[in-house]
C-alpha cells in the first residue's frame, strides 16, 4: 500500500481528502503545518507528498525546498494560488504537479494515481538500467548515473527533480530520437493527462534552464515533441 503524506492546515478539507485517499487504497499521514510536515516526512518517508502552499509557520514552498534538498519523492501541490506565475514558481522549486483549489476529488485521485504509476514505471526503468547499463551515460560535459540517480554538468551536481532527471535520462539514452508529448507523458508521468496539459513543456523548460548553455541541445520539433541533438563526437549513451 502506497503511503501519502498530506500537508493541509484546513482541517475539514484534510479530513475529506484523507477519507477519499484511504477509500482509493492509500495509507495517509496528515500534517497541519510546515514543521510537522518535515517531521512526518523524515519519519514516514512517504511515496508521495500532497502539499498545500499556504501553511502556518513554514510555507509550502519552503517545505518543498527542504524536501527537494534530500529527496526526489513526487510532490503534488494543492493551493488557492492560481496565477500562472505562482504555478511556475512552484514547478521551478520542484513540484511534480499542481492542482488549484477548488478541485474535484476525482481529479485529485486521478493525479495521485498518475504520479505513483509514473514512480513505479521509473523504478522499473532504473532497475533495468542497473542490470543492463550500469555505467554512467555521457553527453559532452554532462554525466548521468542511472544507478546512483545523479547527474553532473562539468563536474557540478545538478539539482533535478525526479521528473527532470527521468526526462534527461530518456533523452540521453536515445540521442537524436524524437519523443512526442503523449509518449513522454506515458513513459515519464505514467499516464496521459487531460487534453492540453502542459506538464511536458513545463518540465522541458525547467530542464533546459538547469542545463545552462547545454539546454539548447534539447530541441523542440514543432508539432511533434522533443529530442536531444546527436552531433558528431557526442558520447551520449556510452560509458567511459
Amino acid at each position: 500500500m502506497a503511503q501519502v503524506l498530506l500537508v493541509e492546515d484546513e482541517m475539514e478539507l484534510a479530513r475529506v481528502v484523507t477519507r477519499e485517499l484511504e477509500t482509493a487504497g492509500y495509507h495517509v499521514e496528515h500534517a497541519g503545518d510546515g514543521r510537522a510536515a518535515l517531521d512526518a516526512f523524515a519519519r514516514a518517508r512517504p511515496d508521495l507528498v500532497i502539499l498545500d502552499w499556504m501553511l502556518p509557520g513554514l510555507d509550502g514552498l519552503e517545505v518543498l525546498r527542504r524536501i527537494r534538498s534530500e529527496s526526489g519523492v513526487p510532490v503534488l501541490m494543492l493551493t488557492a494560488r492560481g496565477e500562472e506565475v505562482d504555478r511556475v514558481v512552484g514547478l521551478e522549486v520542484g513540484a511534480d504537479d499542481y492542482l488549484t483549489k477548488p478541485f474535484s476529488m476525482r481529479e485529485l485521485i486521478a493525479r495521485t494515481h498518475a504520479l505513483l504509476r509514473r514512480l513505479a514505471h521509473v523504478q522499473q526503468v532504473l532497475d533495468d538500467d542497473r542490470r543492463l547499463e550500469p555505467r554512467p551515460i555521457h553527453y559532452q560535459g554532462l554525466v548521468l548515473d542511472p544507478a546512483g540517480y545523479q547527474a553532473r554538468l562539468d563536474g557540478q551536481a545538478l539539482e533535478l527533480t525526479r521528473t527532470e532527471f527521468d526526462l534527461l535520462h530518456l533523452f540521453m539514452r536515445h540521442p537524436g530520437r524524437v519523443f512526442g508529448r503523449a509518449y513522454l507523458l506515458d513513459a515519464v508521468w505514467g499516464a496521459h493527462y487531460v487534453t492540453g496539459d502542459r506538464s511536458v513543456d513545463n518540465a522541458v523548460l525547467r530542464l533546459r534552464r538547469k542545463l545552462g548553455p547545454l539546454g539548447d541541445r534539447i530541441e523542440t520539433v514543432w508539432g511533434v515533441g522533443y529530442r536531444l541533438q546527436a552531433g558528431r563526437g557526442d558520447q551520449a549513451g556510452a560509458g567511459r
